[in-house]
């Protein structure tokens, strides 16, 4: 669990420095420059990223189970991670009706996703990797819909060819790796 919580600190303290840190983080992007910040921002985003995965696995290796998970919860799983795959490529598509209503569709979809993996999964490796995300995104999504009202953002309208492209997209996605991607990158099927 070690390993996990290191890696999570890391990745999402690095995704949270918008959050807590703005100031700094302008200093920081002044003193480095545009590309260094990203390199640096990029590396130890990596580096977390690869505790997070090593760290939940080892901890699936002897789980601590809290709650017996009912079979609704992975059937409402599914349906959750869809919406989570279209909301990830409105963040993408230019001029789609998604972005345009929810203005920040990655970090609602960040939010579900983490949000049906916790009511599908029940061990404390689970709650601490998940409910992490979902309180990340939480924070995220209010700190960024602040700094949207602060400078006056205004979202254009969507239209519907991006849109549908999106949900396609989306669809397709969700599709690859609920079959395939999954089983192969964690070792389980979620329709097996």
């Amino acid at each position: 669990m070690t390993w996990l919580v290191l890696g999570l600190c890391l990745f999402l303290g690095v995704h949270s420095v918008r959050i807590f840190g703005e100031g700094w983080r302008t200093q920081m992007l002044e003193r480095l420059g545009e590309g260094g910040w990203k390199g640096v921002y990029s590396v130890l985003s990596l580096l977390g990223l690869v505790l997070i995965i090593w760290g939940y696995g080892i901890a699936r290796q002897q789980p601590l189970v809290l709650w017996p998970s009912p079979a609704w919860a992975r059937h409402l799983a599914s349906p959750l991670t869809l919406l989570a795959f279209v909301l990830l490529v409105a963040a993408y598509v230019p001029g789609n009706w998604i972005k345009a209503k929810v203005h920040h569709p990655m970090v609602v979809g960040v939010k579900v996703w983490a949000f049906s993996h916790l009511l599908a999964n029940n061990t404390v490796a689970d709650v601490v990797l998940f409910g992490s995300f979902v309180l990340w995104a939480v924070l995220n999504f209010r700190a960024a819909r602040a700094r949207d009202r602060a400078a006056g953002t205004v979202y254009a309208a969507g239209r519907w060819g991006p849109t549908l492209v999106t949900v396609l997209v989306g669809i397709v996605a969700w599709l690859a790796f609920a079959l395939w991607a999954h089983q192969a990158l964690f070792g389980v099927r979620p329709f097996g």
